[in-house]
């Protein structure tokens, strides 16, 4: 499958045209939000059906979509941090429960993003060697068998109410692994939660609260990247587009994961993600994919 750069960013998802990138952008809502890992579909949809590889750069981007489906969605919590956090300062309340909480979602931000700023020539660029297929296959093998240690081992029993800085800086920490394709932030973030103890829906809650930063970071990122290379209104229109399909498949996803898990084990994703694996694998050695 033919590449396309353009001075250096992989944007592939151009050629695709509005069409296929609204079917992409629907899978991609989906599969960013569960532990699943979106780029592997990425990867292996166009793969299968022969279409032209969306590229790094549309998958970084589509963060946005992200964010604005968590922002709609946990707009309580959001607008609850937000506006008593800058109350606490105003009043130098320092201590403040909700300030604190905003603190440790910063701090918890810093290991992706001094990962991702030492990784950066690689993680976007074309034919970047963390987006082989096989890296990706392995990935989701390994963070099912993460996820089956965590689900098996973790008590479901704390909540965000009762979560310390220790908490925020270990799945910070865990978001890293995130920058290798296939393993998924939600899925590390996830598993990470659960560990520590968390019930599985408020371990997603935070999951999601705490990546917040991370989100917002890389997809303006790309975004900044693909006005440097002068992106063309045709590229930036089929992108616009796949963000606004990929905001709303992405919003339903998190409500329907959010009521799964209040009652429902993430065993269904650790199977999936593993049979996934495998079939990556194994279209890899078959010449399937590549």
């Amino acid at each position: 499958m033919v590449e396309a750069c353009t001075r250096g960013v992989d944007t592939g998802f151009v050629a695709l045209g509005y069409v296929k990138v609204s079917v992409l952008g629907v899978l991609q809502g989906i599969t960013e939000l569960l532990p699943i890992s979106s780029t592997a579909h990425m990867r292996l949809v166009p793969g299968v059906l022969g279409w032209q590889d969306p590229g790094s750069a549309f998958s970084a981007a589509m963060q946005l979509a992200t964010l604005a489906a968590i922002v709609s969605y946990f707009w309580s919590d959001v607008r609850g941090l937000a506006v008593n956090s800058l109350s606490a300062i105003g009043r130098g309340h320092f201590g403040d429960r909700d300030l604190r909480f905003a603190i440790w979602i910063v701090l918890a931000t810093i290991p992706i993003g001094i990962g991702g700023l030492l990784l950066a020539n690689i993680l976007n660029a074309c034919g970047s060697p963390l987006r082989h297929v096989a890296v990706i296959g392995w990935a989701c093998v390994v963070m099912a068998l993460l996820l089956a240690v965590a689900e098996v081992l973790a008590r479901h029993r704390r909540t965000i109410g009762n979560a310390s800085i220790v908490d925020a800086l270990l799945i910070g920490i865990a978001q890293v692994g995130a920058l290798i394709p296939g393993v998924s932030r939600s899925g590390s973030t996830l598993t990470a939660a659960l560990a520590l103890g968390f019930k599985r829906d408020e371990a997603a809650r935070l999951s999601f609260l705490l990546g917040l930063p991370a989100i917002t970071l890389a997809g303006f990122k790309e975004i900044w990247e693909l006005y440097k290379i002068h992106l063309d209104a045709h590229g930036w229109s089929v992108l616009a587009f796949g963000l606004v399909v990929a905001s709303i498949s992405a919003f339903f996803t998190i409500w329907g994961l959010m009521h799964f898990l209040e009652r429902f084990s993430t065993w269904p994703f650790v199977a999936y993600r593993f049979l996934l694996g495998l079939v990556i694998l194994a279209g890899f050695a078959m010449g399937w994919v590549g």
